[in-house]
């Protein structure tokens, strides 16, 4: 798994300043960014981060580009809504060797990884086998509408891949690039980086929040699980490790 911050709000604490600034100062626009030192700015943040007024932080954004993770994995990551993603087409891109990921659990047992990399060869011998039939029913079909040979195989291409990736599976690997705001992702944070989230997207998770630390600190002070500045909501299903994943996060 690869995650790269890519592109973020320049001077992402100040901004955020700024808008604190206009929602508690009589000043108006010409002002806010007067006097907005280091300091000043840190103030304003802090202020925010412990009254929990979260909606200055909407003002600025981080854009992420991540490969190596599952098509299950982002099946979760697209559940958080107020973001904007851009997703390696299967449509469009023709899979010649699929690459795929091996969950953990699956990793450390060699029975279930020798069953498993047999399902994910069978699955690609198939595509293959379904590119091939269906291509070639469209190429004559199509040439018997009058299309051009050259102009029949490349259509008949990819309108054979867009149903033959039906046979892939949620452990195809798949590249993506989204953008979410800082509130949208303190919520991200609260729920994928808690123990129960699935491993995958819990280490994606993490990666993501080591690099917004290094750009926006004081912003994403807090961020990490729910049970860091509070009691485990999971109630029964807590992992019990409260003291362990604070630990955690605090020197992350």
């Amino acid at each position: 798994m690869k995650v790269k911050l890519i592109q973020y709000t320049p001077q992402p604490e100040r901004v955020v300043a700024m808008a604190a600034k206009l929602c508690y100062s009589r000043g108006g626009v010409d002002d806010i960014d007067k006097n907005l030192d280091e300091a000043e700015v840190e103030r304003f943040v802090q202020m925010l981060v412990d009254i929990g007024h979260e909606s200055p932080i909407e003002h600025v954004s981080f854009t992420f580009a991540v490969e190596g993770i599952s098509r299950a994995c982002t099946h979760q990551l697209v559940r958080h809504r107020l973001a904007s993603y851009s997703q390696q087409s299967q449509r469009y891109v023709k899979l010649e060797q699929f690459e795929y990921i091996v969950p953990e659990e699956i990793e450390k047992n060699p029975e279930a990884k020798e069953k498993f990399i047999q399902a994910m060869e069978s699955d690609q011998k198939v595509y293959n086998e379904l590119v091939a039939i269906l291509q070639n029913s469209h190429y004559e079909q199509m040439t018997k509408e009058g299309m051009s040979e050259k102009k029949a195989e490349r259509a008949s291409e990819k309108k054979a891949i867009e149903d033959a990736r039906y046979v892939f599976p949620n452990a195809c690997e798949t590249k993506m690039i989204f953008t979410m705001n800082a509130r949208t992702l303190i919520h991200f944070f609260k729920k994928r980086c808690c123990e129960r989230a699935q491993r995958e997207i819990r280490t994606m998770a993490d990666l993501m929040l080591k690099e917004v630390k290094v750009v926006a600190p004081a912003i994403f002070k807090n961020a990490g699980p729910s049970c860091i500045k509070s009691a485990c909501p999971e109630g029964n299903m807590s992992c019990g490790k409260i003291e362990e994943i604070r630990a955690k996060y605090k020197n992350l």
